[in-house]
């Protein structure tokens, strides 16, 4: 039983991605509520939930990712 490479470093570039939207969704949500009365309000916080919907998403992919290379189906070369 070995381990996929090439889905193993895929998904740590999916979850560096997760990373980095885990940090910016929480700060764009925050500014966004920090400044209900200004014009912009509602394009940043449609932004910020947009971004935390991807990041709770990507989180997600790449677990599966991780499973797929460590424990997944191996194709046998005949």
């Amino acid at each position: 039983m070995g381990t996929n490479k090439n889905l193993l470093i895929k998904g740590v570039k999916f979850l560096f991605y997760t990373i980095i939207l885990m940090f910016t969704a929480p700060v764009a949500l925050f500014q966004a509520f920090k400044n209900q009365e200004h014009p912009w309000f509602w394009p940043v916080l449609i932004l910020g939930l947009i971004l935390a919907a991807v990041a709770i998403s990507l989180g997600f992919y790449s677990i599966k990712l991780f499973m797929d290379a460590l424990f997944g189906k191996k194709i046998r070369d005949n």
